[in-house]
């Protein structure tokens, strides 16, 4: 049996979260996270380090088929290299990170990254899939130069996890290092909504690239983090796809074809920003968030979906070669449809009772596949029609996790 020991990665990234979360606590900076937040930040990840299973490995057969076919120069391994190759990965990173803030179907892609308004390292997660393909795209440069794939993959796989401890309040400047390295203070103006720290500190580890092209910021002022426009929805829907709906609404309302252009090219600075609230009242997102907390139960319940859906993503991690593609298909919409009922939990969304019965009918669905005797599936959904007229489901369900101290309240 094939193991994939990368797979130990993801519960090494919640122990990581856990230490920075308890050194916080120490330091009596347990602010900077936020349940809710967290939890989205969390779900944005696990869904791109699942559906990354689906198309990774076709990363490195395009760098191999760009390096085979179409390298420009026939390129080394020797120990130098490697450096040269650290600095080219950044100076196109540099570039990938700057055209994602500056071109709108690129930044709807990217701003997921910088929807969190708290700035610990569970924001590392929030990295979409669509942004991993794009990002894979540019980096499709470095094999066209002429560096190994395997190279490739291992500096990129370095270059991850260097920008992951970027991620924090808990470590201050550093003195001479600001000079040469991105550092988390340095990060932390890149993920700033402040104007003067606005598209500064594109580098992923070092600064040359922001001091040669303009882009440089010191952190002097204590950043405020999130978007300038912040979304009011802890959705994980409405957190991957509501840029996309504003492309399409300004592209809609644009006349002739360079407004046309704009809307899908032009720079998001230039977005109308009416669309957003009309678009959100559109789709019930528009809401305002409040510092109340939820019960425990409510809190014990998510969690333990949460905990499930991280277990099942490293065991398909570890496993994933030796899953027949029933398995994979089966995990990847039991793990998607999980996601986005904790976001509806998050969002206290009455539809979501019967988002639980869809997927407790899609457990029931699998086992019964698995076992050839789907056509049983039938029982399970006449049972769960005769428990709900008998027994309320519906509303037992509301009572224990929907009527609770809202943390949101609809504009």
């Amino acid at each position: 049996m094939t193991v994939n020991y990368l797979a130990f990665a993801i519960p090494a990234f919640f122990i990581f979260v856990f230490i920075e979360f308890k050194i916080a606590q120490h330091q009596k900076k347990a602010k900077i996270f936020k349940y809710e937040s967290t939890v989205a930040n969390f779900s944005v990840g696990i869904a791109e380090r699942l559906l990354n299973l689906f198309i990774a490995a076709s990363f490195y057969q395009v760098y191999n088929w760009v390096y085979s076919n179409y390298a420009i120069f026939d390129i080394s391994t020797k120990w130098y290299v490697w450096i040269l190759l650290l600095l080219s990965t950044d100076l196109v990173w540099y570039w990938y990170h700057r055209l994602g803030h500056e071109i709108n179907f690129l930044w709807a892609a990217h701003i997921v990254h910088h929807q969190s308004e708290e700035f610990n390292l569970s924001a590392a997660a929030r990295i979409t899939t669509i942004q991993a393909i794009f990002r894979n795209v540019f980096w499709c440069i470095l094999p066209l130069i002429g560096f190994h794939p395997n190279m490739i993959i291992t500096i990129l796989l370095a270059h991850g996890a260097y920008s992951f401890f970027t991620h924090t309040q808990l470590v201050g400047k550093l003195g001479w290092l600001e000079n040469i390295f991105i550092t988390p203070s340095l990060h932390g103006v890149h993920h700033a909504s402040d104007e003067k720290y606005l598209d500064k500190n594109y580098g992923d580890v070092f600064v040359f690239w922001d001091k040669l092209f303009g882009t440089f910021q010191k952190e002097e002022e204590a950043p405020k983090y999130g978007l300038t426009h912040p979304i009011k929805s802890y959705s994980f829907l409405w957190q991957h796809f509501h840029y996309y709906l504003e492309i399409a609404e300004a592209y809609r309302r644009a006349n002739g074809f360079k407004a046309k252009w704009d809307a899908v090219f032009g720079s998001p600075a230039l977005m109308d920003q009416n669309i957003r609230p009309i678009l959100e009242e559109r789709y019930y997102q528009n809401k305002i968030q409040t510092e109340a907390k939820p019960k425990p139960k409510f809190k014990i319940y998510l969690n333990i979906q949460l905990i499930m859906v991280v277990a099942m993503l490293t065991g398909t991690t570890m496993f994933y070669e030796s899953l027949t593609f029933v398995h994979k298909f089966a995990i990847l919409i039991f793990i998607l449809v999980t996601l986005i009922n904790i976001g509806a939990l998050l969002e206290q969304r009455k539809w979501i009772y019967y988002l639980e019965c869809f997927r407790l009918i899609l457990l029931f669905g699998y086992f019964f596949y698995s076992f050839n005797i789907i056509e049983l599936l039938i029982f399970p959904v006449v049972g769960l029609i005769i428990l709900e007229r008998n027994f309320s489901l519906n509303s037992l369900y509301n009572k224990y996790f929907l009527n609770y101290q809202s943390n949101t309240i609809n504009t």
